[in-house]
C-alpha cells in the first residue's frame, strides 16, 4: 500500500493554519487593547497609538479573511486534481497552436504561464482591496491604479524574460544530472543567485523606482564618515522614491566585495527630520554587515537550498509521490512542486528558527550602533518609525516569537535601556 502523500499534506496544512489562526486570534486580542503597554507610555502620543490600533486592526480583518481563503483554495487544487487537469490543459493548449506536447520544457512553460496568469487573477482583488482601501484609509498608498497595474504587467513581463531559461536549464539538469543531480542543481541556484543579486539593483529595481544619489550634505557626509570608520566599502549612496507608491519607509544596503551600496527611501528622510536618527538606522543596518549576519543569512539559505535539492533527488523518481497527487507521468517541475508540499512541516520548523535568529541579530546591530554613540538616536528614530509606520504597539508574546523576524518595538528599547543602565 503506497503512502498517501497528498491526504497528510492536505492534514497538514489544515493543521498549520488552525494553529496560525489561533495565533492571529491572540494577536488580533493583543490589538484591540485599549492602552499603550506600560514601556511606551509618554514615548508614542496616543493621537498615533490610536491610529496604529484602527490600522492594525483593519489589516487583522482582512488578514483573516485572505487566509481563509487561501487555505480553501490550495485544498480544492490538491483534493480534486487541479494540478494534474492544468498540466494536460496545458499540453492541450501547446497541440491546437502546433507545438510538441511531448516536449517537457514547452509543456512546463505552457503549465507556469496559466499558473502565473491563474494566480494573478485570483490575487487581484487582495491587493487591489490592500493597496486602495485599507492603505488608502490609513494614509499609506500614494500610488495611482495606472501605476499598480503598470507595475503588475511590468513583473509578468519580465517572469516571462527571466523564467523561460531558467525553467529550461533546471529541467535539463534534472534530465540529465545523474549521480550528482543535487550539486549541479544547488550550483546551478548559487550561480543564479548571484547574478539576479548583482543585476537587480542596476537593470530590474530602476524599472519599478528612481534612484538618485544622495545630495551633498551633512546626512551624505556623515553616513560617509561613518562608513570609512568602520572599513565599509561604500561606493555609492542612493535615494529611492519610495513615496510614489507608499509613505512607508526602509533602508538598505546591497552589493559585493569592494562594491557596497547604501538606499535610503525618501520617506524615511522626511520621517526622521533629525539626520543623526538617519545616521542611526544605518549604523544599525552596517552593524549587520560588520558582525557578519549578511553572510550569515546567505550561507544558511545555501546550505537549507543544498539540503532541499539533496531529498529532491531521493524522491523524485518515486512514482507514489506523483500518483498520490493524481499524475500519470513524472515531470521535473511537477516533481519539485510536489516535493516542497511535502516539506511543509519543515520549511515550518526552519523558519521559525530563522526567525529567532534573526531576533537575536537585530538586538546585536542595536547594540553595536549604541556602542558607536548612537544610543539616543537609534531610540528616537526606532520610535519615530514605528509611530509614522502606524506597527502595532501592542503584540502577542506568542504571534511575534513565531511570525516576527525583528523583535517588537518594545523589546528592542527595553534593550536599549538595560544596555544604558549598565554603561551607567
Amino acid at each position: 500500500m503506497s503512502f498517501p502523500y497528498m491526504e497528510a499534506v492536505v492534514g497538514f496544512m489544515i493543521s498549520v493554519y488552525i494553529f496560525e489562526t489561533y495565533l492571529d486570534l491572540r494577536q488580533h486580542a493583543a490589538l484591540k487593547l485599549p492602552t499603550l503597554p506600560k514601556t511606551l507610555e509618554g514615548v508614542i502620543s496616543q493621537e498615533k497609538f490610536e491610529k496604529s490600533r484602527a490600522y492594525s486592526i483593519d489589516k487583522s480583518n482582512f488578514h483573516f479573511v485572505k487566509q481563509f481563503v487561501t487555505i480553501i483554495m490550495e485544498c480544492v487544487t490538491l483534493l480534486f486534481g487541479v494540478l494534474p487537469w492544468f498540466w494536460k490543459k496545458s499540453g492541450d493548449v501547446l497541440e491546437s497552436t502546433g507545438l510538441d506536447a511531448e516536449n517537457e520544457i514547452y509543456l512546463t512553460l505552457a503549465f507556469l504561464a496559466g499558473v502565473m496568469i491563474w494566480s494573478q487573477i485570483t490575487d487581484l482583488p487582495f491587493s487591489l482591496y490592500s493597496t486602495f482601501v485599507i492603505e488608502e484609509r490609513h494614509g499609506f498608498n500614494k500610488q495611482t491604479i495606472w501605476l499598480f497595474f503598470r507595475d503588475m504587467i511590468k513583473g509578468m513581463i519580465l517572469a516571462l524574460v527571466i523564467g523561460p531559461p531558467v525553467v529550461a536549464a533546471i529541467i535539463l539538469i534534472v534530465q540529465k544530472g545523474g549521480p550528482y543531480l543535487a550539486i549541479y542543481l544547488w550550483g546551478f541556484m548559487f550561480v543564479l543567485s548571484l547574478v539576479m543579486m548583482t543585476i537587480y539593483p542596476v537593470l530590474i529595481a530602476p524599472l519599478f523606482n528612481k534612484f538618485t544619489p544622495l545630495p551633498e550634505g551633512e546626512l551624505r557626509t556623515k553616513i560617509e564618515t561613518l562608513a570609512s570608520s568602520l572599513s565599509f566599502p561604500l561606493k555609492k549612496l542612493f535615494v529611492v522614491d519610495g513615496s510614489t507608491r507608499s509613505s512607508h519607509s526602509n533602508a538598505y544596503m546591497y552589493g559585493f566585495f569592494k562594491n557596497k551600496r547604501i538606499v535610503l527611501y525618501d520617506t524615511l528622510i522626511q520621517q526622521c527630520k533629525n539626520v543623526e536618527e538617519v545616521v542611526a538606522v544605518i549604523a544599525h543596518e552596517l552593524g549587520h554587515w560588520k558582525l557578519n549576519h549578511t553572510m550569515f543569512s546567505f550561507v544558511a539559505v545555501q546550505v537549507i537550498t543544498f539540503l532541499q535539492f539533496g531529498g529532491y533527488t531521493l524522491v523524485k523518481n518515486s512514482k507514489d509521490l506523483f500518483m498520490s497527487f493524481g499524475f500519470d507521468t513524472q515531470p521535473v517541475l511537477i516533481g519539485l512542486i510536489l516535493f516542497q508540499h511535502t516539506l511543509i512541516p519543515i520549511q515550518h520548523l526552519l523558519s521559525f528558527g530563522l526567525n529567532l535568529v534573526s531576533r537575536a541579530f537585530e538586538f546585536q546591530a542595536d547594540a553595536f550602533a549604541k556602542k558607536l554613540g548612537y544610543s539616543k538616536p537609534l531610540r528616537d528614530g526606532l520610535v519615530k518609525l514605528q509611530e509614522e509606520n502606524l506597527s502595532a504597539m501592542n503584540t502577542d508574546p506568542w504571534y511575534s516569537a513565531y511570525h516576527y523576524s525583528h523583535p517588537p518595538l518594545v523589546e528592542r528599547l527595553a534593550a536599549i535601556d538595560e544596555a544604558d543602565k549598565k554603561t551607567d
